[in-house]
């Protein structure tokens, strides 16, 4: 049976929308959400324009940010420019401490922060909070990584040489943040180029805005110094014209889709940025008949379902072997239909909007296809009157030929797959462009290993729907992007080697 949707007409749901609402609104107001930050000064926009952000729970205005365009990017270059030197040269140990301090901000302010993603972005406040937790620790990884850009001594060739490789930070980078974690990516990005030396110029997803402001008003109070960390809103193409054209942006980093990435990396191409691409992605989860299948529809329930399944790891193929294929669909779609779908505020939400009206046409057209094809539907609760909500909904023998095996959802709909044998479901895994993340519920470690080994994927979870860690290495394979963001992995990204080759001299 379906849950009715949290915020229907009880007066305590709607008692907690308001609050949790108030709360946000009030983070606005006090933290003046409503300017850029370039070169340690809030600024509108040359041209007064402002852009608004809508929450996607009412779809109502819920503030404005300065609608910047190419000048504006050039500007928060210049400044990160002229603050490079500077920070570049400061003692790794200094900027560590500053590093801490942000991430103590950002711990000081979490229920702050996690209303306002709530009300910019839509997902539960428990979820909200998670993201901010994931910032913390991110954060404080990079603190202490600062402190280890080490560099090594090499055996020289000739008894008068010696040979020094030295690490030295890229330089300027742009760093361009999704809106389904507004504050995590920001982090994510942002801590280790700072901690490796890097000056960085901050694009947040036009939807999602605010939180990316937050983060700059906690790393002002930091003691970053000006021109260190700048934020510029807008729309992204005139932005990305500057940041992408300018030489003296030496590195970009950007998480989106496959097709944004491509594009971004051909523009980036005459001046030979360094890139970070983290990209689309089509997660395969994997239910081999050996598994214990409570922990694997528990598992697929997170990986697809979290975020209102709008994440790049989300369980977007589910393939369920032969011999247990009724059973797991049984329980899954138990499980699926009795979650609750509503507004972020209201406690015990499982499931709230998608970002905007796009996001909604796109999933209505994969759905259309699949049930055309073929596909067998069971949705769950009623969605709310107002915002950009869509069903939770399984669909069940999905023939791979419906456009949803090839395009991410990025919504609470979950195909599943039927198969029969290993090589089977590991073809029809590898079958696709991207190779992000993957999925395997299996109690066979040879089996594990086996079909682990074969995934073309940059992340394997493994009898476990979640893959995030600060200190992993995550990132994708083939159009799913390059480089790798977590770790000292991620760290390195923004460091350069070089060599001194000593001749010593003397007798």
């Amino acid at each position: 049976m379906s849950s009715v949707a949290p915020n229907s007409s009880s007066d305590a749901n709607e008692t907690a929308i308001r609050e949790g609402r108030a709360r946000a609104r009030n983070v606005i107001r006090d933290w003046d959400l409503k300017h850029a930050y370039i070169n340690g000064v809030w600024r509108d926009a040359d041209s007064r324009e402002v852009l608004d952000v809508i929450d996607p729970a009412k779809g109502d205005v819920i503030g404005g940010v300065p609608f910047m365009r190419t000048s504006e990017a050039r500007s928060a270059i210049d400044a990160a420019h002229d603050a490079f030197p500077g920070w570049s040269q400061m003692l790794a140990k200094d900027r560590s401490i500053i590093l801490r301090r942000w991430r103590d901000l950002l711990e000081n302010h979490m229920e702050e922060l996690a209303s306002l993603i709530t009300l910019e972005q839509g997902k539960p406040y428990d979820q909200a909070r998670r993201e901010v937790v994931g910032a913390i620790a991110y954060a404080e990884w990079y603190a202490e990584e600062a402190k280890r850009a080490y560099g090594q001594t090499m055996p020289a060739t000739q008894r008068d040489r010696r040979v020094v490789v030295q690490r030295h930070p890229v330089g300027v980078v742009a760093a361009i943040t999704p809106w389904n974690f507004p504050l995590t990516m920001v982090v994510r990005k942002c801590a280790p180029a700072l901690a490796a030396g890097c000056t960085v110029v901050v694009k947040p997803a036009e939807d999602t805005p605010l939180s990316a402001l937050a983060a700059a008003r906690l790393a002002n109070q930091a003691g970053f110094p000006p021109g260190v960390f700048n934020v510029v809103t807008g729309l992204p193409q005139p932005i990305a014209v500057a940041l992408t054209g300018d030489e003296r942006v030496r590195m970009l980093s950007f998480t989106g889709s496959t097709e944004v990435g491509k594009r971004l990396m051909a523009q980036c191409a005459p001046t030979m940025k360094k890139l970070s691409l983290e990209l689309g992605g089509n997660a395969p989860f994997i239910v081999m008949d050996d598994a214990d299948m409570d922990a694997a529809v528990a598992g697929a329930m997170i990986s697809k379902f979290r975020n209102s399944g709008q994440t790049c790891v989300c369980a977007n193929r589910i393939f369920i072997q032969d011999g247990v294929y009724d059973a797991f669909v049984e329980k899954f779609i138990a499980a699926s239909t009795a979650q609750t779908i509503g507004n972020g505020f209201v406690p015990g939400t499982d499931i709230g909007p998608l970002i905007n009206r796009q996001a909604v046409a796109k999933v209505e057209r994969l759905v259309d296809n699949a049930k055309k094809a073929g596909a067998t539907l069971f949705y769950g609760a009623d969605v709310p009157e107002q915002g950009h909500f869509i069903r939770p909904l399984v669909m069940t023998d999905v023939p791979i030929n419906a456009d949803c095996f090839d395009e991410e959802l990025f919504a609470p709909i979950a195909p599943i797959y039927r198969f029969k044998t290993e090589d089977e479901v590991i073809s029809l895994a590898n079958r696709v462009r991207t190779g992000l993340s993957s999925y395997l519920y299996s109690r066979d470690i040879g089996r594990i290993q086996r079909i682990a080994d074969r995934l073309e994927a940059g992340v394997v979870g493994i009898n476990d729907g979640t893959t995030s860690h600060e200190g992993a290495p995550f990132g994708g394979v083939k159009e799913s992007g390059q480089g790798r963001e977590g770790g000292h992995w991620g760290f390195e990204e923004y460091l350069e080697p070089k060599y001194l080759n000593y001749a010593l001299g003397g007798n």
